[in-house]
Order: structure tokens, then sequence, then C-alpha cells
């Protein structure tokens, strides 16, 4: 079903963090590419060596959980740890600074606003990966609301999970706790700066990160229905997720904004050419993607606050991070048939980073029983963040309330 909304003008302010592979590039460009394939050919006519895999790195069979408990810096108060043995920031150039800086933001955010706020408990757990990697997570539980049932957020591509706070509360407010995970190389996660060398890594880490909270939530509050929430290309991760037959039977349903099923290169050729300068310069920038962004919102002031957040990557698009997308969004299309949990899909139909077509093309495909379309005429992909997001989180709130 869709619903017609009025569509009004709005400043066009846009970024290149959108999201959007975006492949019409430069002249400048264009000689590097021809430089990078010359090199691969060259790559070709020597011994070619695996890459060596990190020989310190530990085994390990599950997450192990360390909680943190506020942001250090200053004498007398309390200090975030961070694993000691994480040493691939190092061997792969990354700063660690840079990812302590987002890390102690990203901290610095939930013990601020746990302490204003009456209604919610807002609380932070770091957990360290099988591949040695520490994962920010958060959750939001109502002080006086009678909890009925948890939802695990997953953000989009170059955002965090605390962008979605104003959404926790209004779950809090009806009875719902909430739990985010900042995935690798997003806000207080480590990893490059929205650089994702594979996205099989997200997925794994939901996996893991449902399960561990999954169970202790049940054992908490025993009968509790758990949902997924995911935007974007987070949307995409969940969908993955659930394919497999384990995570399937621990959830009760998902809601999916602007799915990242129907990502499209602006030109083919990055079709062709990514396999190849993804494999030989994973985090190469292409510098005409941030010049020519797109819009996400028709909300000014929600556009301001977007690209003025430091842990809102804003920067160029890196070409493993963009192939990766298009892996996933084409894996999803060939097993969409497969799916079977409930779900609720919303997208605007003037959406230009991820198609609506697909969203519809989801809803036709799947094999689930209960499943639901939204499309709101003339919104754009940051659905919560639009002019009509009061009335996009009751329909959110509604859907879960009947299945509760």
């Amino acid at each position: 079903m869709s619903n017609a909304v009025h569509t009004t003008s709005s400043v066009m302010l846009t970024s290149g963090a959108s999201g959007r592979v975006n492949a019409l590039f430069s002249l400048r460009v264009w000689r590097s590419l021809i430089m990078l394939i010359n090199a691969f050919v060259l790559l070709l006519l020597v011994p070619f060596r695996g890459r060596r895999r990190d020989e310190k790195r530990e085994e390990s069979g599950g997450a192990q959980h360390h909680l943190g408990k506020g942001v250090g810096g200053s004498s007398g108060g309390p200090v975030v740890r961070v694993p000691a043995k994480i040493v691939s920031w190092r061997k792969s150039g990354l700063s660690e600074q840079e990812v302590a800086a987002r890390r102690a933001l990203a901290i610095r955010r939930v013990v601020q606003d746990g302490g204003d706020d009456k209604k919610s408990v807002r609380e932070y757990s770091l957990f360290y990966t099988a591949r040695g990697n520490t994962i920010f997570t958060q959750s939001w539980t109502p002080v006086s609301a009678t909890i009925r049932g948890v939802v695990l957020i997953m953000h989009g591509l170059n955002e965090h999970s605390g962008r979605y706070n104003v959404f926790a509360k209004h779950l809090n407010a009806n009875g719902y706790k909430a739990y985010g995970m900042d995935w690798i190389g997003h806000g207080g996660s480590d990893g490059l700066h929205a650089y994702v060398h594979s996205l099989d890594d997200a997925v794994a880490d939901m996996v893991c990160f449902e399960k561990l909270f999954l169970e202790k939530i049940l054992a908490e509050n025993p009968g509790l229905p758990c949902f997924c929430f995911g935007h974007s290309t987070g949307a995409a991760i969940i969908l993955k997720a659930m394919l497999d037959p384990k995570v399937e039977a621990s959830v009760s349903g998902a809601v999916l904004t602007s799915p990242a099923i129907g990502v499209q290169p602006s030109h083919p050729i990055f079709v062709v050419l990514a396999p190849i300068v993804s494999f030989l310069f994973p985090k190469y920038q292409f510098s005409a993607a941030n010049k020519k962004g797109t819009l996400v919102s028709r909300d000014p002031e929600a556009l301001i606050a977007k690209y003025s957040d430091p842990l809102v990557y804003t920067g160029s698009i890196r070409v493993r991070t963009g192939y990766e997308i298009l892996q996933i969004t084409s894996y999803l299309q060939r097993n969409l048939s497969k799916l079977r949990v409930p779900f609720f899909v919303l997208h605007g139909t003037a959406d230009s980073v991820t198609d609506p077509k697909a969203s519809q093309q989801l809803y036709e495909e799947a094999s689930s029983t209960d499943k639901t379309i939204k499309l709101y005429e003339g919104l754009l992909h940051d659905l919560l963040f639009e002019l009509e997001r009061e009335a996009i989180l009751e329909d959110i709130i509604e859907w879960l309330n009947c299945r509760v």
C-alpha cells in the first residue's frame, strides 16, 4: 500500500556521504584508473604471494564482552580502556588516535545524555570480536514503561547508532528496549572511518552481537519478542543475517527503511573496474563522488545536523566499500525468495540513493507470510529524518504493537 504526502521545496544541501556509489569520474581519475589497470597486469606477471595473515591474531570462539564505564582523559575520572592486543590499526596505517577520538566522542554523548534523560537509561558497551576488533554498542531502557519487546538498530553507511537516539527513545516510550551497534569502521567502533573491507564482517558482528545480547535479554525478560530495525545498508546487513536459519529463529520480525537492495552505479564501467581496483587499492577514494552528492532529506535542519556531526563520514566513498555494497545487493536480489521472517519495509518514492522498486521486489518475492510495504510519495532516503518523521514513527510503532 502507499501513503501520499505533500512534497515541499527544500534547500539543496548535499554531501558525498549519502551512501550512493558514483562512477562519473573526472579526467584525472580516469587516468589513474588506467594506471591501476596497468599495475594489475604487471602484477600478474610476477609471482603472487597471498596476503599474510596476522600471525599474532588470537583465535576466539566468540565475542568477549568489555563494559565501558565512562570517558577517559582527565585525572580522577573514569577511563576507557581499549584492548592492547589490537595491533591491526598500525599495520593498516590507521591512526589509533583517530579511532580513540571517535570512540571517546561516542561514549561522551551516551554518558551526557544518560544523565539528562529521566525517562530512558542510556548505556554503552564495548565488545572484542574474534577478528581482534572492538565494536561499540549502546542501549536505551525505559524507566517507567513496561518492556514489551526489544529492538536492535543497525544504522546506514557513513553514520552511527547514536543518530537514532530520538527513535530509540520513542521506542522506549512505547515499551520497547533498544540496542544499537556501530558496525566496523563507523562511530565508536574500530576501523578506518567509513571503510568496510567486507560487509560480511558487519553481518558476522551483528550475528555474534545479537546472539550474545539475545541470550542476555531472554534470560532477563523471558518471552519478550526481539525485532530488528535497519536503515539503508544496515537493512541489507539485517536481511543477509536473517537468511541464516539460526538468526531467523531468534527474531520476531524486521523493520527496514530504504533498504539497500537496489543500488546501481551511475556508469556500468564501475562494475568492470571495481573488482580490480578494490583488490589493488581498496581504500582508493573517488573525489568526484563527494562533489556531486544527493539529497537525503527535505528537512534543512536535519541535513545540517547530520553533516556537522563528526561521527558522520563526509569524505569520498572508498572503492572497496562501494564494491561491497554492490556485492551484498546482488546477493540479496538473488535470494529474496528465501526470506521468511515477518517484515515491514518503508521507502520514499523520490529516494535516489536506494531504489524503491527494489523494496517492491522484496515485498513480492519474499516467502514471508507476514509482510507489509509502505511507499511514501515524494519522500527521500533518510525517512526518520524527513519532515513527516512523526507519522513514520507511528507507522513503525503500530506495526510492532500488532506483533507483541
